[in-house]
């Protein structure tokens, strides 16, 4: 790999590891919430769909805008939006409002609803632009798209784990500033970057054109369906016409597998802090002079062990047929779901072999689906593709956020794993009738 290939390949890595510890600190910031506010997790159930919510649902334009405007250029202000929606986080708990509550709702956290719905906006242009920056300014495509997940997983792990450190010597208000900070000062080099990847009249991307300025590859555009001598590019005609292609047979089982893995992944993470903290018996761990939160740290474990489980759903998905192998998957899933809160009340040791492995598999599910979409959908149409997933798991699957939330208000943390398992099991279903053939026939 070539030093312009590392160039860019690093910063791929880097903005892709911080919108992912921007993404799981918000859970973490959410326990925080709920104890500083007195509201109910309901009210903070709705204000993460919100922004998880934006968050898959710009997936989808931000596909054909990073053709339009370069990847680097919508990466760079991806981050920069995103890093400077956290700073508008951290001053929504310093601005004079508390005594204000506008139907019912204090003012903080109107301002933070509103701050983390412009994150998941900013953020969500991250996925498709930095696959297109991998895709068509690389040569070595195989190697950075490892690396560029290789550092997703460790913000994943990592970011949350920062969060709770900080936590510990600032306020919540600082830690969120940091965040910012940090999305600015990666969003700042990917614009600094500048790596021409639009698609120009004949949709090809500059590294198509023999006599363009030398890049580090000369493959394919993303563009696939563009032949010689077009002479426009695409339209949103055309680009609506290529969804429509794909919406139908398999696919559309896939899309609803999708979903159920959106629906369980927001609905098990998002208040997993807040419901580890209500067990008695698991109390802070002492570190010399101070005490960590151990529910914050066991949450932190089951991202960590999902680092694993992605990895092992990427060699399960060249082994095995990708539906039998999410049909077992959410087996497991619901399975876990019934178990989870008998081992809570069992003891440390339960605990955390269940919350492992559904760290794990939680995570072995995802490239499972992403090799299903490619198996079902037509080449020429993967983009759109990949497009319309984002947007199931990511805006559709953030309801899980509010569907958590909810039954935490209303019922108990046994209901709602209860839910998810229904979830898990419907998506076991679907996911076994795609293998047999008894579901999405064209």
């Amino acid at each position: 790999m070539n030093s312009e290939d590392r160039r860019v390949v690093g910063t791929a890595a880097s903005a892709h590891a911080l919108v992912h510890a921007h993404e799981l600190s918000i859970p973490i910031l959410i326990s925080v919430w709920l104890a500083e506010y007195s509201v109910t997790p309901a009210l903070l159930g709705v204000v993460a769909t919100v922004a998880y919510g934006f968050f898959g649902a710009g997936a989808l334009p931000a596909g054909v805008l990073a053709d339009r405007v370069g990847a680097s250029r919508l990466i760079g202000a991806s981050l920069l939006g995103a890093g400077g929606a956290f700073l508008l986080v951290g001053g929504a708990g310093w601005l004079p409002i508390d005594d204000v509550a506008p139907l019912g709702v204090p003012g903080p956290i109107w301002a933070i609803a509103l701050a983390l719905a412009l994150w998941g906006v900013a953020a969500s242009a991250y996925h498709p632009s930095g696959l297109t920056l991998l895709s068509t300014a690389v040569e070595q495509r195989g190697r950075g798209f490892a690396l560029h997940g290789a550092a997703g997983n460790l913000g994943i792990a990592t970011g949350p784990l920062v969060t709770i450190l900080l936590l510990e010597v600032l306020a919540w208000q600082t830690v969120a500033l940091v965040l910012g900070i940090g999305g600015i000062v990666v969003g700042a080099t990917a614009t600094i970057l500048d790596v021409d990847t639009t698609v120009d009249a004949a949709g090809d991307s500059p590294v198509d054109d023999p006599d363009a300025e030398a890049t580090p590859d000369g493959g394919e555009s993303r563009d696939e369906s563009a032949g010689d001598g077009a002479t426009d590019s695409p339209s949103l005609r055309d680009e609506l016409s290529t969804i429509r292609s794909v919406l139908g047979g398999p696919f559309l089982v896939v899309l609803a597998i999708v979903i159920a893995s959106g629906l369980y992944y927001r609905g098990a993470l998002t208040f997993l802090p807040e419901i580890l903290a209500d067990l008695e018996w698991l109390g802070p761990i002492d570190l010399g002079s101070r005490e960590l939160p151990a529910s914050r740290l066991v949450y932190v474990g089951v991202l960590a062990v999902g680092v694993v489980g992605q990895l092992i759903g990427g060699r399960l998905s060249d082994t095995l047929e990708p539906a039998r192998g999410i049909a077992a998957a959410f087996l497991g899933l619901t399975a876990l779901a019934v178990v989870f809160p008998i081992a809570a009340a069992a003891g440390a040791a339960p605990l955390l072999v269940v919350a492992a492995l559904l760290g794990g598999a939680l995570f072995v599910v995802q490239p499972l689906y992403q090799a299903a979409v490619a198996e079902f959908t037509p080449e020429a149409a993967r983009g759109a593709s990949y497009g319309l997933t984002y947007l199931c798991v990511f805006g559709i699957g953030a309801l899980g956020g509010a569907l958590a939330g909810g039954l935490l208000t209303i019922a108990t943390a046994e209901a709602l794993f209860l839910g998810l398992a229904g979830i898990a099991a419907v998506a076991a279903l679907l996911a076994g009738g795609l293998a047999t053939g008894r579901l999405g026939r064209a």
